[in-house]
C-alpha cells in the first residue's frame, strides 16, 4: 500500500484501516511524498492504531536533485521523525546519482543499518549495472549489500518513464538477474497506472498514460489479458497484477489505490492462478496460453 495519495488523516485512516482489515501489512512511504505531509499523516495514523510491530514499513530517500550521501543521511532521520518511528524495515534509495561512486552510498546505508535505523536496504530506479556494482563493493568490504530492488515492472512495457530518472526491470537481462539471484522486487506502477482498466487506442485524453504505456505490443498484451480474464472470470487488471505476482523471483507489487474499492480490486489478483506458460503468453513470449 503506497501512502503517496493520502494527505489528510480522515481519508488516510479510511484507506489504511480498510487495507489492514483485508490482511495488508506493508506500507510504502517516501521522503518526497506530499512534501512530507504523507509521511506525517501516515505516522499519526500508525501511532494511533498501535500497529508498528505488526506492519512492515518501507522508507525511501535521496530523490533527485538531492541524491547524495549527505542528503540520504538527513532525509532518513527527518523521515523517521515525521513518522514517529525509530526505524524502517526496508529502505530504498529513491533515485541514483551515477556521478557518485556506489561505495559512498553503500557505506552510508551500512552506517544506518548498524545503528538500527534501517533493516534491509536496496535501490529504486537503479540500473542493473549500478546495482551489481553496489553489491560487488559491499562484498569486497564485507558490508551488507542491496537486498531488494524497487524498479518498475508490469505486464505492460514502460514505453517512456512517467517521471524523470525512472527505471524498469522488464528487460530480459534484469529479469534474468532477479531470477538467478532470487532478489526480491518491489515494483511500482505494477498495474501500469490504469492501462488495463481504461486504455483504448482511440482514447488519448490522458497524455501521460499515452506517453508512458501506449504501444502496439502493449495493446496486444491488453487483448491477451482480456481473453484470459474472460476465461478465469475476473477483470483484465486482475490478470495483469497476477502476472507480476507469478514471476520466477519474489515480487511484492506496490499499489496506489485512492478508494477502498480500488484496494478491493487489487486484492482480487490474489485469486488468480497463472501457469508459467500463461505468464509467457501474456508477455508475448509464447504463441499459446497453454
Amino acid at each position: 500500500m503506497g501512502v503517496d495519495n493520502q494527505t489528510t488523516l480522515d481519508q488516510a485512516a479510511r484507506m489504511f484501516d480498510d487495507y489492514v482489515s483485508r490482511g495488508g501489512n506493508v506500507f510504502d512511504t517516501a521522503y518526497v511524498y506530499g512534501k512530507g505531509v504523507c509521511e506525517a499523516v501516515f505516522g499519526e495514523w500508525l501511532e494511533s492504531r498501535g500497529l508498528r510491530q505488526k506492519v512492515v514499513l518501507i522508507g525511501k530517500g535521496a530523490h533527485t536533485p538531492h541524491c547524495t550521501p549527505e542528503a540520504l543521511r538527513a532525509q532518513l532521520l527527518e523521515s523517521l521523525g515525521r513518522m514517529r518511528v525509530s526505524h524502517v524495515d526496508i529502505y530504498f534509495m529513491h533515485r541514483d546519482n551515477p556521478e557518485i561512486p556506489v561505495g559512498e552510498f553503500v557505506d552510508v546505508l551500512n552506517e544506518h543499518h548498524s545503528a538500527g535505523q534501517i533493516g534491509i536496504f536496496g535501490a529504486s530506479n537503479w540500473t542493473l549495472e549500478r546495482v551489481q556494482a553496489a553489491n560487488q563493493y559491499a562484498a569486497s568490504k564485507r558490508l551488507q549489500g542491496f537486498s531488494a530492488v524497487s524498479n518498475n515492472l508490469s505486464l505492460a512495457r514502460m514505453v517512456e518513464p512517467p517521471w524523470v530518472g525512472c527505471v524498469s526491470s522488464k528487460d530480459a537481462a534484469f529479469r534474468g538477474w532477479l531470477e538467478a539471484t532470487q532478489t526480491p522486487l518491489f515494483p511500482w506502477s505494477s498495474q501500469a497506472r490504469g492501462f488495463f482498466t481504461r486504455a483504448h487506442p482511440d482514447d488519448t485524453r490522458d497524455p501521460e498514460l499515452v506517453r508512458s504505456w501506449y504501444s502496439p505490443d502493449n495493446f496486444e498484451r491488453l487483448n491477451r489479458a482480456r481473453a484470459l480474464a474472460t476465461q478465469k472470470g475476473v477483470e483484465p487488471i486482475h490478470v495483469a497484477l497476477a502476472y507480476v505476482l507469478y514471476q520466477p523471483f519474489p515480487t511484492f507489487p506496490l499499489i496506489g489505490p485512492r478508494t477502498p474499492e480500488e484496494t478491493a480490486s487489487s486484492f482480487r489478483a490474489l485469486e488468480v492462478s497463472l501457469t508459467p506458460q500463461e505468464v509467457r503468453w501474456l508477455d508475448l513470449e509464447a504463441d499459446q496460453p497453454a
